[in-house]
């Protein structure tokens, strides 16, 4: 699944490859200013950020196409996120925010840069952003299986095991963690649908998330129904509020379903745990491991920030937990371990084919002359009352497109092929040249 705000595929197996036109390599700008090091695990094979052109991203994106389009949301919400594929073959998600959503352009920049600067293997990496006239896109790190949502509530052979939820669950709060150590404590809408597994299986935080047309920490588009009470009260995200919202998603782990906090908790108070519990891991799971994230939900849940845990915590309270670290998440996903496919390698054309390919009718006479080239006389050997007029017509023209080959009027001779058939009765050198040109004359 691309890395997205709300992510559905019809087509997750991007090796379905669509015809790419040719990709202009983005500018690629030296970072400035100070900041820890990125995480080392992460950034093997993932870019360094990068700023496209528009140009760029309409050719990686079949110019937008609806068929690229991968946000559940659909063709009609106002911020879309599409797959597509530079020129180097590597896949791509990219956010195309409303017209004017960031009116200040400069603004729009320097945040892109500030999360493009983060690189963790938890994180689905930020590696471009394109700032052209009122447009504003940003690419990240396309995840081809899909969102924590479409296992979730969307799943159609099975549910995700236990030990995958577990596995989330931790691997979110080290994205969180590492976000917040890097200067940005702030998620928006977080979400199972901002929740991807990649080509591995393993679960990764979309950096979308972290960059949103905010001023003084104001989200103008968290779900109210999710939201932490503070929001409500006065319409602002802080780093407690990333809490509950991750409060949220354990929710969802657990259960399976959408539940509102304020249900859920109602459940947790009346002791009704196994009613929390998603049915279709009944016998599946410890009931000692969900009791600890049942409490730890409940403490993210907390009516008052102050008392919410903090990133640390919660990764100190998932971490003994049993997550099966032996085994490939892509295993317990069911699913197969996406390899990209090597190009194909095609074997060097020979001399005549080159020229064939470049039309080069000058070179392909030159080439026939070196290997003896000939006239097709022993066509002429056949008994014409055997021929109606029209095949005598076709024989003649093409008697006079060899003569006119010969003397290298290219013109004239591909005129006389292309008045008929080509007989299959010529030496090689003629069977490939004339229905070559008469093939290209005709289309």
């Amino acid at each position: 699944m691309g890395c997205c705000e709300s992510s559905f595929l019809t087509e997750t197996h991007p090796e379905k490859e669509q015809t790419q036109q040719e990709v202009q390599q983005p500018r690629n700008h030296n970072q400035s200013g100070s900041g820890s090091e990125p995480d080392p695990a992460a950034t093997n094979g993932v870019p360094s950020f990068l700023e496209f052109s528009l140009a760029n991203l309409k050719a990686a994106t079949n110019n937008f196409s609806p068929d690229n389009i991968v946000s559940e949301s659909g063709e009609k919400a106002p911020n879309l996120v599409y797959k597509g594929r530079l020129q180097n073959r590597k896949w791509i998600a990219v956010k195309k925010f409303a017209k004017m959503a960031w009116p200040d352009p400069k603004q729009f920049a320097e945040e892109a840069w500030g999360v493009g600067k983060l690189r963790h293997r938890r994180l689905a990496n930020l590696i471009g952003y394109c700032c052209d006239g009122d447009e504003r896109l940003l690419v990240a790190e396309y995840m081809i299986n899909d969102t924590l949502a479409k296992h979730l509530f969307h799943w159609e052979n099975q549910t995700i095991e236990w030990a995958v939820r577990l596995r989330v669950a931790s691997c979110i709060a080290e994205a969180l963690d590492y976000c917040s150590s890097e200067g940005h404590p702030l998620y928006h809408d977080l979400n199972a649908y901002r929740v991807m597994f990649d080509e591995d299986g393993d679960p990764r935080l979309s950096c979308f998330g972290l960059m949103k047309n905010s001023r003084d920490g104001k989200s103008y588009s968290t779900n109210l129904a999710y939201t932490p009470p503070e929001y409500l009260r006065n319409g602002r995200v802080t780093p407690q509020s990333v809490i509950y919202s991750f409060g949220t998603v354990l929710l969802d782990l657990l259960s399976g379903k959408h539940i509102p906090p304020s249900h859920a908790l109602d459940m947790i108070r009346g002791k009704n745990i196994i009613l929390l519990m998603d049915s279709h891991l009944e016998g599946k799971f410890s009931t000692e491991e969900a009791t600890v994230v049942v409490g730890l939900a409940s403490e993210c849940l907390q009516y008052e920030p102050r008392e919410r845990p903090s990133t640390k915590d919660i990764i100190a309270t998932l971490a003994p937990l049993h997550t099966k670290p032996d085994v490939p998440s892509y295993v317990m996903l069911g699913i197969s371990k996406y390899e990209e496919a090597p190009p194909t390698l095609q074997r060097p054309l020979s001399p005549m084919g080159e020229a064939c390919s470049r039309l080069d009718l000058t070179a392909i006479h030159q080439i026939l002359v070196m290997n003896h080239y000939k006239d097709d006389e022993g066509t002429n050997e056949l008994s014409f009352q055997e021929w109606t007029q029209q095949m005598r017509d076709m024989l003649e023209a093409r008697k006079r497109g060899d003569y006119a080959f010969r003397d290298k009027d290219f013109k004239t001779a591909i005129d006389c092929y292309s008045q008929g058939f080509v007989f299959l009765i010529f030496s090689f050198g003629n069977i490939y040249v004339e229905i070559y040109i008469s093939v290209h004359h005709s289309s």
